[in-house]
């Protein structure tokens, strides 16, 4: 019988290529690496790893049992969370990490149907950024995950540094990926402003405008760049109500995206879809084994039917 934790580490092992790397990830040291790795081994009765440098490269049949361990891995991720719902003394329990703009709208709406329909269960949220969220599930920290990346590009199987801005993310392939809705970009104006009469506004048609930013601003930047103009930036907030009310007292124009405009209201500022900006696709992320467990089959029904058709998120 293997040993769980030795096939942690070799699952580990295999996806970093190091042992250093491997320990980081785990929170051992490099000398217990090793040693797992040797029990393993001598448990198998045979090598599982050869030396490649500074890293390590899997034999055949390191391979074999690698792929065998993250199946094992993921049975018993599930098998945690299952358990933990079904002996919680408050009837069930679920984490659910979200986006900022979905945390605004779309999750709330949709935890207070599930309230409705199943107000035994506990749901704790995490804000997080995509990329974060994507290790928090892969890390067993959360079994639900509400993401986003532009509409039309193919996440990348390929390891690389996470992006701090959406579009660039890196999906896991044992994750299965749940479609939510689609999502717009917006820009955020005054209500007596020329642009407000129109049903979509262009994003070279505002070059001669100032601007209120988050911080997180390459991809506007870049397609400000390609609409032959530099934007004066005013202020940057990451607030969003910061930002609402920035726009209300004329200091500049934002975008945002449209689950986020949604979330206030104020008659001084009106939001206007950017039809030369691409929409983006928010979806569900979770393990597929987790599909099985009954109060996040719950909370995953109430996103999808919160984001339907009959709850369409209108821009005002």
């Amino acid at each position: 019988m293997y040993d769980p934790r030795q096939l942690q580490v070799l699952a580990e092992v295999a996806r970093t290529g190091t042992y250093t790397a491997a320990a980081e990830s785990l929170g051992y040291t490099q000398p217990a690496i090793s040693y797992q790795m040797r029990m393993l081994e001598r448990t198998v009765g045979a090598p599982l790893v050869t030396r490649r440098g500074r890293g390590v490269r899997l034999t055949p049949a390191g391979h074999a049992l690698a792929r065998h361990a993250a199946t094992v891995l993921d049975a018993l991720r599930t098998a945690e969370a299952e358990l933990s719902v079904l002996t919680s003394p408050a009837g069930g329990r679920i984490r659910l990490a979200a986006m900022q703009s979905s945390c605004v709208t779309l999750v709330p709406r949709a935890l207070g149907a599930l309230r409705r329909t199943h107000p035994e269960l506990e749901v704790t949220v995490t804000q997080s950024e995509c990329h974060v969220s994507h290790s928090l599930l892969l890390e067993g920290e959360v079994e639900l995950a509400v993401m986003c990346e532009v509409a039309g590009t193919e996440p990348t199987e390929t390891p690389r540094a996470p992006a701090a801005e959406e579009g660039s993310l890196v999906l896991d392939p044992r994750l299965r990926r749940i479609p939510l809705l689609t999502d717009r970009r917006c820009v955020l104006l005054p209500a007596d402003h020329p642009a407000a009469a129109r049903a979509g506004v262009r994003l070279a048609d505002l070059a001669d405008e100032r601007w209120v930013l988050e911080s997180g601003r390459t991809r506007f930047l870049a397609a400000c760049r390609d609409a032959g103009f530099t934007p004066r930036v005013a202020a940057t907030a990451d607030d969003q109500l910061t930002l609402h009310h920035l726009v209300a007292h004329r200091i500049g124009l934002t975008v945002l995206n449209e689950l986020a405009v949604t979330a206030h209201t104020d008659p001084r500022v009106v939001a206007r879809p950017l039809t030369d900006w691409p929409t983006r696709d928010v979806f569900a992320l979770l393990w597929p084994d987790t599909l099985g467990i009954t109060a996040a089959a719950a909370l995953l029904r109430a996103l999808r039917e919160t984001a339907g058709p009959t709850t369409e998120l209108r821009v005002g």
